[in-house]
């Protein structure tokens, strides 16, 4: 596995070792330890997603609030997307700033996204097959997002607006500057949760 720091460098590209022959493929798509010798810290998956959508679906962009903020390590399996994770930490020198990858089958590239970011993706192709990983539990209530043609953030989402398939939920979200934002100097991995009546750490 190569991880790859991007212009934001807490949002990582995976590449995953792929082998290849006659009979097909094999690859190993994610190796915790591997993942957390280069991050420094540990991420521990606890939910797996995965959605399937058409040719100009975009869903986002989505984060929680503590303690349910949530990382998610994201991938295609069918199809083609542009991935983008927006950092969304007050007092972050890249605050409000963006960074967006392709991610296809094809390619089998896959994208890190810490806590902190909302997170979103536009389908590419006819249809797409999306997965994602998340080191904290769904909490609708703490469900939060921000508009994704906000004029602040600028995202070049590379179709046009008429192309382009929203839910009720995302067309109808806030402007950035009036999301609900992250502090940058709180430690967002340390936090516990409620679940089935316990209280569980998340480091």
């Amino acid at each position: 596995m190569e991880f790859i720091r991007t212009d934001i460098p807490d949002v990582v590209i995976c590449k995953p070792k792929v082998f290849g022959d006659h009979r097909g493929y094999f690859s190993e798509t994610f190796r915790k330890d591997a993942l957390e010798d280069f991050l420094g810290y540990q991420v521990n998956f606890c939910q797996d997603n995965e959605s399937r959508s058409s040719f100009g679906v975009l869903r986002g962009l989505h984060y929680q609030l503590p303690p349910y903020t949530q990382s998610k390590l994201v991938r295609v399996q069918e199809g083609c997307v542009l991935d983008v994770a927006v950092d969304m930490r007050k007092g972050s020198p890249y605050y409000g700033q963006y960074v967006s990858v392709e991610l296809s089958f094809e390619n089998k590239q896959q994208l890190f996204v810490p806590r902190g970011f909302a997170h979103g993706f536009v389908v590419l192709s006819e249809t797409a097959t999306f997965a994602y990983k998340c080191d904290n539990y769904y909490a609708p209530k703490y469900d939060r997002g921000f508009i994704f043609s906000d004029q602040y953030v600028n995202i070049d989402w590379r179709l046009s607006p008429e192309n382009i398939v929203l839910s009720d939920k995302d067309r109808n979200q806030p402007a950035f500057q009036d999301a609900e934002a992250f502090d940058y100097h709180q430690n967002l991995y340390d936090d516990e949760i409620e679940h089935d009546g316990k209280r569980h750490t998340l480091v």
